[in-house]
């Protein structure tokens, strides 16, 4: 079994964000994989454990990527792929045609990747990928076992559960409660410090000019309006009632 996985190196869920010049600063910032591709990297490495075979990680972006696939080797991968650029702006549609452009000349069984990536929410980049590759894809899996050459597999559908059969090869995304991702070990974290990163330059990838151009375009950016501090009346029940009653009249103007 042979499983690449798409990693994506976003801000720590519990960074602060701040706009310098209308563009999100990086000082001081830590960034991690996105969270949504650990469920992905633990699930490729349990495959892995229960059939034998390879994890392969793959990642896009400028230097600082090499901290998320060193994390994901230490965690278990056995070859990382750094497609190294400076950001510029990519959105889905480049990175689905950047990746593949590498991916393609891989031999594979199953790609997975997060459901979404946390600083965009788009949801786009797996089922991307797999139509630049031509393979069919199952989004937001919660369960995913192996039967007779299928993938049989529970994706969350809104609050239900809904059961998808199909053949290999085969690109998932990974929602949340589909394993408990484990964190790297000491040993781990010291064979990963001497495994080689194969590094490929986002502009060799041989893709014409408006293959790598984004679809999109950033027009604004803009941190939303500070909250004003709420308001605690004071009285009885009864006088709370009246003045929330006014202030819902004659300040807010939601009630006649």
């Amino acid at each position: 079994m042979k499983t690449v996985v798409c990693i994506k190196q976003t801000f720590d869920t519990e960074e602060k964000i701040t706009l310098d010049n209308g563009a999100v600063s990086e000082e001081g910032v830590k960034f991690v994989i996105n969270p949504y591709d650990e469920y992905a990297l633990e699930e490729a490495i349990r495959l892995k454990e229960q059939f034998g075979g390879e994890v392969i990680a793959v990642s896009l972006g400028p230097d600082r990527v090499e901290a998320a696939l060193r994390t994901a080797l230490a965690v278990g991968a056995d070859r990382a792929v750094h497609i190294r650029e400076e950001l510029n702006g990519n959105d889905e549609y480049t990175s689905a045609r950047k990746l593949a452009a590498v991916i393609k000349s891989m031999e594979y069984d199953m790609i997975l990747c997060g459901q979404m990536a946390i600083d965009s929410g788009a949801s786009q980049g797996g089922p991307r990928l797999a139509e630049e590759l031509g393979i069919a894809h199952i989004a937001t899996a919660v369960k995913l076992r192996l039967e007779d050459g299928k993938a049989v597999v529970e994706r969350d559908v809104e609050g239900d559960i809904e059961v998808v059969e199909a053949s290999l090869p085969l690109l998932i995304t990974a929602q949340q409660g589909l394993n408990e991702p484990r964190y790297p070990s000491l040993p781990g974290i010291m064979k990963a410090k001497k495994k080689p990163i194969d590094v490929i330059e986002a502009e060799e990838l041989g893709l014409a000019k408006e293959e790598a151009e984004p679809k999109t375009h950033r027009v604004e950016q803009r941190l939303p309006p500070e909250k004003p501090p709420g308001r605690i009346l004071q009285g009885t029940a009864e006088e709370q009632v009246r003045q929330l009653a006014d202030l819902l009249r004659n300040e807010a103007k939601v009630i006649g």
